[in-house]
């Protein structure tokens, strides 16, 4: 899998990136850790060298440990990035977070170290951006991160953020049925060269398919509060699947590979995608070989609108309390 800079950092990234917020069990359902340390490992093999985590996911980072105890060997061909979540966004627990996040991956640098959402978010104080930056760029200095991103974030929050150090990615949902970044931040990242880690790229499974219209997922699953799996949404995504699966037919590929290929088509876009078992992985890697001409690009743009044209205008995918 051909390799992609990392905005202007110096690292190079898979353009599929191995999601692991399921790994970390908490809202999800059915995960097994045996299962989910098989997937990253095929994901390495696969050439999805790049895996990203969070502190957050799960109980006392447990994404984080399983990553660690899944590349434990491996350390030299993969790229790590990792959040802290805005309860830690003080300089001294930046420090402390990065540190933990450290020993549960099992290594003593991370690669790509993010905010996982902007300050306040969740209800957390709000710490000024200076602050959080400033402790990320001795991080830096220290040589236990190598580049510093950001998640969640506006165009306004990064064009911010950007004042007090230099920012290599952006992480937000964006999926061909979640595209708010293209109106917001997508045209500073363009103009900086700061590299676009869309997560959620298969808009939390729904662009796979495998979801029939009267499906109803688990109220302990994530995607229970999900905009896109409930009501009218639910219903054009279902709509918008029929018109799609004409064209992964005629790339011989299936709606998991195409929906990821689009992503990866947009301008410094590379996807996260995530998977419970080394078989998705494999079929998530497949996405790479497919290729999409301009014509085949609008289209699928004009599809991807019938549901994008009738969200609102907040960002957040969940309707969390």
């Amino acid at each position: 899998m051909k390799k992609r800079s990392l905005g202007t950092s110096g690292i190079e990234i898979s353009p599929i990136i191995m999601g692991t917020w399921q790994a970390g069990k908490r809202l999800w359902v059915g995960i097994e850790d045996a299962e989910s340390i098989e997937a990253i490992r095929a994901a390495v093999d696969a050439g999805m060298t790049t895996i990203d985590t969070a502190e957050i996911y799960g109980n006392d980072g447990h994404s984080e440990k399983i990553v660690g105890e899944a590349i434990s060997g491996m350390r030299d061909r993969v790229v790590l990035a990792t959040k802290v979540f805005p309860n830690h966004l003080k300089y001294e627990q930046v420090i402390e977070a990065c540190d933990r996040s450290l020993t549960h991956l099992r290594t003593d640098y991370i690669d790509l170290y993010q905010i996982h959402w902007p300050p306040g978010s969740f209800n957390n104080e709000v710490v000024p951006l200076e602050e959080t930056m400033s402790a990320l760029n001795y991080l830096k200095q220290q040589g236990k991160i190598r580049a510093i991103g950001v998640s969640n974030f506006s165009g306004k929050l990064l064009a911010e953020a950007s004042q007090y150090g230099r920012i290599d990615s952006l992480q937000p949902p964006y999926s061909l049925f979640w595209r708010h970044v293209e109106t917001d931040a997508m045209p500073y990242c363009i103009e900086h060269n700061i590299s676009i880690l869309a997560y959620s790229s298969l808009a939390q499974g729904l662009l796979t398919g495998k979801y029939p219209p009267n499906h109803q997922f688990h109220p302990n699953d994530n995607r229970f509060k999900n905009k896109l799996c409930k009501g009218e949404n639910y219903r054009r995504a279902q709509l918008a699947l029929e018109r799609l699966r004409p064209i992964a037919d005629r790339h011989q590929c299936s709606l998991c590979q195409l929906a990821l290929a689009w992503v990866i088509s947009q301008p410094q876009t590379n996807a996260i995608a995530g998977a419970r078992n080394a078989e998705q992985v494999l079929q998530n890697a497949k996405a790479i070989e497919v290729k999409l001409s301009a014509d085949d690009l609008k289209e699928i743009d004009a599809i991807g609108c019938s549901v994008t044209d009738y969200l609102d205008d907040n960002p957040v995918m969940w309707e969390f309390s």
